[in-house]
């Protein structure tokens, strides 16, 4: 990972942080792409020895993303990783659940997904290089007041299948990893009753920490997965199996 140039989107908090933590302690530069201020996370990423950019970037936005990319490149000399990890919740059952929150959910997860993919892979078909998408076991199993959110990261487990055939041959591995309950700020705010629960039903008997997330994600990216494409590991504790 020493001196590859990583785009990771969503990593000004949460599991995007922690990933971009666990890549730089390896080595790798880091672009963080996001609407939340990253420059935090930019400041302690340089402590670490490594060259760290942020973008103010909404990946919904074709042109958003084109532009902070090209100025990647042309600053940090080209990209060997991409991170797709920039999502959003909107909960509500269906009947509940408004065209505009389906809309949000889709364009961020799921069509960020696809912008930034579309424009990275530009810059990897000479060279090589690997995208590691980031689903959800909840869209693989479905969860009640989630469609949205379900559909979208459904959505990711099948765009990865379908552009790693496409360019496999151009050495370019496609990945997805699908976290469970995995604790963040966001897990925080729920009911200790609900979260009780949650961790009762994980076969491994505890939830999910950022760092779980962070070390499968880091091995899709790295050689130790060279012969690796076009798959999906859950990091669920065996809640999903």
């Amino acid at each position: 990972m020493k001196g590859k140039v990583t785009i990771l989107t969503g990593g000004a908090q949460g599991i995007g942080r922690t990933i971009a933590e666990f890549l730089a302690d390896r080595g790798s530069d880091m672009v963080i792409f996001d609407v939340l201020d990253g420059e935090a996370t930019v400041a302690e990423l340089r402590e670490k020895g490594v060259r760290a950019a942020y973008f103010k970037v909404d990946v919904s936005s074709l042109a958003q993303v084109e532009q902070a990319v090209a100025t990647v490149v042309k600053e940090m000399g080209g990209i060997d990783n991409l991170v797709n990890n920039a999502g959003i919740t909107r909960d509500k059952l269906l009947l509940r659940m408004s065209e505009e929150e389906w809309d949000q959910v889709i364009r961020v997860n799921l069509k960020g997904v696809f912008t930034c993919t579309k424009t990275v892979i530009r810059h990897m078909l000479k060279k090589g290089g690997n995208i590691v998408n980031i689903s959800s076991i909840i869209g693989l199993m479905g969860n009640a007041g989630q469609a949205n959110y379900a559909a979208s990261k459904a959505g990711i487990v099948g765009f990865t299948k379908s552009v790693a055939r496409e360019y496999g041959e151009r050495r370019i591995r496609v990945n997805a990893v699908a976290p469970g309950f995995i604790m963040t700020k966001m897990t925080d705010t729920l009911d200790e009753a609900w979260k009780e629960k949650m961790v009762k039903a994980v076969p491994l008997g505890r939830v999910g920490e950022p760092i779980d997330v962070a070390r499968v994600v880091y091995f899709l990216l790295s050689d130790y997965s060279a012969y690796v494409t076009g798959e999906t590991i859950n990091v669920s504790g065996g809640l999903y199996t």
